[in-house]
């Protein structure tokens, strides 16, 4: 019998085949699950019959229990001598405030194991034949969030351009201040844009377009979270369909 502790466990992207062995295993034997609202439903099936489910699903950066009250749980729940799971989206240390939560554990003198998931970018790169790095396209990739802490204060100067990759968690909401920062900071506006949707799941979208299109396509296509935006010419490379069509006959009109 596994001692009370705390694992904050990666869910991954959606497809519940892309779980950790080990993840599936400590979700299939925890006493109590505490979760995030965008883990799939297919993964949450495999959660132990048995166990206490604590929602603090989140919503446009506002948590239905805040971070401060997410640490709280986990710590209790520990103390009162549970196995608990905290099952996130993706990988617990790529925005998933797992580090906190690790934190707040360690302060608390709670055992916690951290269980890595495929993150976002990883799963939905792969489903999309997308390659983060290519000898060809691009040799260094960065990460960043697209509403964390205020955009404004965020200095991505240099991360995206010639032979750079550039990922956007979380910037649905935010895509046309996304397109006015980089193009600020120098980028072209035909710089290759993708919007990857529901990662990995069966209602999955890959959509791509050129940079300053990004917000009006994203208007478009209706897209929701969780999705990722990846700029780069690795877009290129991949097999998310071309959405600039549309861009380039309402242009036409226009002139």
């Amino acid at each position: 019998m596994e001692q009370a502790r705390v694992y904050l466990v990666g869910a991954g992207p959606g497809d519940p085949e892309l779980l950790t062995v080990k993840a599936v295993r400590l979700i299939s034997s925890a006493d109590v699950v505490v979760h995030d609202g965008l883990v799939d439903d297919a993964i949450m099936a495999l959660i132990n019959p048995a166990a206490r489910l604590i929602s603090v699903a989140k919503s446009r950066s506002r948590h239905s229990v805040p971070q401060n009250g997410i640490n709280d749980i986990l710590v209790r729940e520990a103390q009162a001598g549970h196995k608990v799971v905290r099952l996130k989206g993706g990988d617990p240390f790529i925005f998933g405030r797992g580090g906190e939560e690790a934190e707040a554990c360690h302060d608390a003198g709670i055992d916690v194991e951290v269980v890595p998931g495929i993150s976002a970018a990883m799963g939905g790169a792969a489903a999309t034949m997308l390659p983060l790095t290519h000898r060809d396209a691009a040799s260094a990739v960065t990460f960043v969030a697209g509403q964390c802490k205020g955009l404004t204060d965020q200095n991505w100067a240099g991360l995206a351009g010639k032979g750079r990759t550039l990922v956007i968690y979380m910037g649905i909401a935010t895509a046309a201040d996304i397109t006015e920062k980089l193009i600020s900071d120098g980028l072209s506006p035909d710089t290759p844009v993708a919007v990857l949707e529901r990662a990995t799941r069966p209602n999955a979208r890959a959509m791509r377009t050129i940079l300053t299109d990004l917000g009006d396509m994203i208007a478009r296509e209706g897209v929701m979270s969780p999705a990722i935006i990846i700029v780069g010419d690795v877009v290129l490379k991949s097999d998310a369909e071309d959405r600039l069509y549309h861009f380039a006959k309402q242009a036409e009109k226009i002139a």
